[in-house]
């Protein structure tokens, strides 16, 4: 284990997540976080219990995100 070689993920062409929520404008993340609500609440509703509890969870980042968008952009 002491001969452990890491691998530079830039050499191997992996490059990081870019920010792709530029191209998205406060009102589509603020529609996708409410959509995600009520889809997981249709989900819960017809007994989907796990898909409803995993789409629900994207509401709060989604509406966060346009919290911090519109607050960044004055």
């Amino acid at each position: 284990m002491e001969n452990l070689q890491f691998i530079d993920p830039l050499l191997h062409g992996i490059k990081p997540i870019e920010n792709n929520t530029k191209n998205l404008s406060v009102k589509q993340l603020a529609c996708a976080g409410i959509g995600s609500l009520l889809v997981g609440a249709a989900l819960k509703k017809t007994g989907h219990n796990k898909a409803a509890a995993l789409v629900g969870s994207l509401a709060l980042p989604l509406l966060s995100a346009a919290v911090y968008k519109k607050i960044a952009n004055k």
